[in-house]
C-alpha cells in the first residue's frame, strides 16, 4: 500500500497542479515533512485527505507561503486536529449540476430527486439555475423553472448535446451526516473555507448559490446513506421517477461500504445518477481508452453506464472514446 507521503504527493500531482498552486505547494511540504506526516497518520480514517487538512489550517489562519504554513501547522496543530474531527468536506459545488442535468435529461419526468450528501442543498435544485452550455462551439441555454435567484451555470461540452430541457422535478429531498444550516453563519464560513484559495469565481458562486437556497429550502435530513434511505425514500410521490444522485460522496466509504451502499441505492430507487472519482464505483468501468484520460477527472454515470467524463469542481464534461 502507498504511504501516506506518496498519496500527498500524488494528490499534488493530481488534484492540485494546474489548479491551485498554493495547494500543490502545502501538499508537497507536508509529503516531505515526517513529523506532519505521522501527525496526520494518527487521524481516523476519512479524516487524512488534503482538502479537510488544508481548510482547517485556513480556518486557524494558516499563511499562504509553504514554509510559513509548515511553520504554523506544526505550531498550532492541537487546534487545527480539533477542528479535522468536528468538520467534514462538504463542497457543495453547485457547477456540478451541469451534469446532472445532462443526465436527468435522459430520464422521463415528472423527478422525484433525492440527494445523498447533500450538505447545504446547492446541487438539490438544479431548476433553480440558469445554464449556458458551450457544445463545441456553439452556445445552448436551459432557462430555471423557479425565478429564484441570479446563479448562471456555465458548462462546455465536448463531443456532446447539451439537455434539451430543465427537468421537471416535483419532489426533492436531501441526507447527509451533518447538513448545513444556512442559519448558522459559522457553518457557511466552513463551505466559503473549503473553496481553494485561487478559485475566486468557485467562491462567488457559492454565495450566490446559499442565497438560491435560502428561497428556495430544499428538505435536508441528518442522517447515513447507509441505514436512513428507506425511509425518505417512502415520501417520495408514487407518479414521480425516483431519481437518487450522488457527488464526490463515495470515496469518503471503505470499499465493502460502497458495495453495500451502491447495491442499496439500486433497489431502492428508479435510477441512480453517480458523479465520482474513476476508481471509487465498482460497478462504473470505463474503457481502456478512457482510463487514463480520467485519472484528473470524475466520471458521470446514470445506473452504472458512464456518460461522460467531469472536472471535478465543474465547468466541463467530455464525451467518451468511441
Amino acid at each position: 500500500m502507498d504511504s501516506l507521503s506518496s498519496r500527498w504527493d500524488r494528490w499534488a500531482r493530481l488534484e492540485a497542479d494546474g489548479s491551485s498552486p498554493q495547494y500543490a505547494a502545502w501538499a508537497r511540504a507536508i509529503a516531505a515533512n515526517n513529523a506532519l506526516i505521522d501527525l496526520i497518520d494518527a487521524l481516523p480514517a476519512g479524516k487524512k485527505q488534503p482538502n479537510l487538512v488544508f481548510a482547517a489550517a485556513r480556518w486557524h489562519g494558516a499563511p499562504s507561503g509553504a514554509d510559513a504554513f509548515i511553520d504554523r501547522l506544526s505550531a498550532h496543530w492541537a487546534a487545527v486536529r480539533e477542528t479535522v474531527l468536528t468538520r467534514s468536506t462538504q463542497t457543495n459545488e453547485a457547477a456540478r449540476t451541469a451534469y446532472l442535468a445532462v443526465a436527468l435529461a435522459r430520464i422521463p419526468g415528472p423527478i422525484a430527486l433525492l440527494e445523498v450528501g447533500a450538505a447545504a442543498g446547492t446541487c438539490l435544485i438544479p431548476d433553480y439555475y440558469r445554464y449556458a452550455f458551450d457544445v463545441d462551439g456553439t452556445r445552448s441555454e436551459l432557462v430555471p423553472r423557479h425565478d429564484a435567484g441570479h446563479v448562471t451555470i456555465t458548462c462546455e461540452l465536448r463531443g456532446m448535446a447539451a439537455p434539451a430541457a430543465m427537468p421537471h422535478i416535483v419532489w426533492r429531498h436531501g441526507i447527509d451526516l451533518n447538513p448545513v444550516s444556512l442559519d448558522d453563519a459559522d457553518e457557511v464560513a466552513w463551505l466559503q473555507t473549503l473553496v481553494w484559495p485561487e478559485h475566486t469565481e468557485r467562491r462567488e458562486r457559492l454565495d450566490r448559490a446559499l442565497q438560491t437556497v435560502a428561497v428556495a429550502r430544499p428538505a435536508i435530513t441528518r442522517g447515513d446513506l447507509r441505514d436512513d434511505l428507506t425511509a425518505l425514500v417512502a415520501d417520495a410521490p408514487d407518479d414521480a421517477t425516483l431519481v437518487v444522485v450522488h457527488s464526490a460522496v463515495f470515496a469518503y466509504l471503505t470499499p465493502d461500504d460502497r458495495m453495500h451502499a451502491a447495491a442499496s441505492l439500486r433497489a431502492l430507487a428508479d435510477h441512480v445518477i453517480s458523479l465520482e472519482g474513476r476508481d471509487v464505483m465498482a460497478d462504473v468501468q470505463v474503457s481502456a481508452a478512457d482510463h487514463e484520460r480520467a485519472e484528473r477527472l470524475f466520471v458521470l454515470a446514470l445506473d452504472g453506464e458512464p456518460l461522460g467524463l467531469a472536472a471535478p469542481h465543474g465547468g466541463r464534461l467530455e464525451a467518451l472514446s468511441r
